[in-house]
């Protein structure tokens, strides 16, 4: 038979870190079988009932600004004893060396420490966002490790921070490096070229981790938190993460990584890259990486991959690949005519994460289906080869006739700016695609403003004369490349939209000035920072009201 016994404290609070360290040290105590020490919100409530540990007393009296504490225990007196050492323990937990004086506001923390350029917030998500409203109107920029923050919270705190040129990492941001300073759950790496944008904090830390490894360094490493990267948040602080590496001359690589982003964001991010002077690396996890480059763009498939990919390009003098986006912008949509299915495939893959719509008679993620017997619609990738194409007549590596006819289509619609083919040679296929294809090129580049380009495979000994071949597209007007990859990258760079400078950069002076942080929330947090030398002030901060709903609710409509 064991013993349930538990203790209420009206308008105590602790942060979660002290209070599971807690509970804890409660269940190492002698005779004790469980415990559990929360704050009486109805969800940590609800994981007492789960664990069994939710007396009817606590349930029926504890409320939202209460801290209960609960054990059980093999005898009564081991019960009371647990209970009895809690402040002891809860005193050793909460403790701190330096004993200094603690504000009790963001507002008297900043009087205090006036040069104070960050704030660090890591209170319950419930408060999370008001602090950092407060943090913002004060101009400081903020690092949110709260979870647990509505989304349209977070929305407005970015948006607001990006009209006044302050930099929001978070919410639910674990990691970030500025100016070599750990700020949550920061590996410890030497400075060097490499930045990081991360909507991934283990992301970054392995990242991290790995450049160090390399005998690189982190020049700056931001953290975005979760969310950034969904269709509701947009991207906001990555795209200022990697304005603000782009300008930072202590950063030569850029490093851009994710959990599975929503594609519209993706696709703007990959945009903002792609006007950088710098090397970018992307690594976006479940993404298949659509080339292994693209104008300065490079696409790893993990995390390792990605640090070594960065720490190589930092080695580099000089990138000589030329940036394909300088050339002119297409301003219309892209086609393309393929005979070779899998090249059609290769070509959907890399250019889906770029262009939407999207529309092909192949399946592919993130690609509408269309029959190939249907007209073009969008941006639109055939395979003319296709069973439901080559009923009743000749594959096109053979017989070119439909991929004239529909050659003609697409240079007949206005919105049509280039259109992508693929030649084949060798054996057992046509034996000179080129003078099939070569007028009707020529016919179609009339229009001044349509461009061909061609993907050719093959090899001198080929029957067909691979040189004449390419003499033959190339003097038609096309313009002719060996890969579907570097066909990618002759389109992608200047088949996406451009995109606008942000409208208040965040100063180069976040990178400049040293960290001066106010942290509230996790004692941890706070005594990280002074282990790094940093100037830091720890808010004694309590909710409002002592936490209570209702009267919370009244402060609130009397302030507005």
């Amino acid at each position: 038979m064991t013993v349930l016994k538990s203790e209420i404290r009206r308008g105590a609070y602790a942060d979660s870190i002290i209070l599971m360290q807690l509970q804890s040290e409660l269940k190492r105590l002698p005779g004790v079988l469980d415990a559990g020490v929360v704050m009486a919100t109805p969800t940590n409530l609800d994981l007492l009932r789960a664990s069994d540990l939710l007396p009817s007393a606590v349930a029926d009296q504890a409320g939202g600004d209460d801290l209960v504490v609960v054990v059980r225990a093999e005898t009564a007196a081991a019960a009371e004893e647990a209970l009895e050492q809690v402040d002891a323990l809860m005193q050793r937990k909460g403790a701190v060396a330096t004993g200094d004086f603690r504000p009790h506001s963001l507002a008297a923390a900043i009087k205090l420490r006036p040069d104070a350029n960050w704030t660090l917030i890591s209170a319950p998500g419930r408060w999370a966002a008001q602090i950092a409203r407060e943090a913002l109107e004060l101009g400081r920029h903020l690092f949110i490790y709260s979870d647990n923050v509505e989304i349209e919270e977070e929305i407005a705190l970015k948006r607001d921070a990006a009209e006044k040129g302050l930099l929001v990492m978070g919410p639910d941001c674990g990691t970030a490096l500025i100016n070599g300073i750990g700020f949550g759950f920061a590996n410890r790496v030497r400075r060097g070229p490499v930045g990081l944008v991360c909507a991934a904090g283990t992301g970054l830390q392995a990242i991290a981790s790995r450049v160090h490894e390399l005998g690189a360094g982190i020049s700056q490493a931001i953290g975005t938190g979760g969310r950034d990267l969904s269709a509701d948040v947009g991207g906001r602080t990555a795209r200022q993460g990697l304005d603000l590496l782009a300008r930072d001359p202590g950063t030569q690589v850029l490093v851009l990584a994710s959990k599975p982003p929503e594609k519209k964001v993706a696709a703007q991010l990959l945009a903002a890259a792609l006007e950088i002077e710098k090397p970018v690396v992307v690594s976006f996890s479940g993404w298949s990486a659509p080339a292994p480059q693209i104008g300065n763009l490079y696409f790893a498939r993990g995390l390792t991959e990605a640090a070594d990919l960065a720490v190589e390009l930092a080695g580099r003098e000089q990138d000589q690949r030329p940036l394909v986006r300088q050339r002119p912008a297409l301003t219309g949509l892209v086609r393309g005519l393929f005979a070779g299915g899998t090249l059609a495939l290769e070509a959907v893959q890399g250019l889906s994460p770029f262009l939407a719509p999207l529309y092909s008679n192949l399946t592919a993620p993130g690609v509408a289906k269309v029959p190939g017997t249907t007209p073009s619609r969008g941006h639109t990738i055939l395979d003319l080869g296709a069973d439901e194409l080559t009923v009743g007549r000749l594959h096109p590596m053979l017989d070119p006739q439909l991929r004239l006819q529909r050659l003609r289509q697409e240079m007949a619609d206005p919105e049509v700016s280039l259109v992508l083919l693929d030649v084949v040679l060798g054996r057992g296929t046509h034996s000179d695609p080129a003078s099939e294809l070569a007028p009707a090129i020529a016919e179609c580049l009339q229009r001044d403003d349509l461009e061909v380009v061609v993907v050719l495979v093959g090899t001198e000994e080929d029957p067909q004369n691979l040189d004449s071949t390419q003499e033959q597209l190339v003097t038609a007007g096309a313009t002719v490349y060996r890969t579907v990859s570097a066909a990618i990258d002759h389109i992608v760079p200047r088949a996406i939209p451009a995109v606008s400078p942000l409208a208040c950069p965040v100063t180069l002076e976040i990178f400049e000035d040293p960290v001066v942080a106010i942290n509230i929330g996790l004692e941890g947090f706070y005594t990280d920072l002074l282990d790094q030398q940093v100037e830091a002030v720890q808010v004694d901060w309590r909710p409002p009201a002592g936490g209570n709903e209702k009267l919370v609710s009244i402060l609130e409509r009397m302030k507005s």
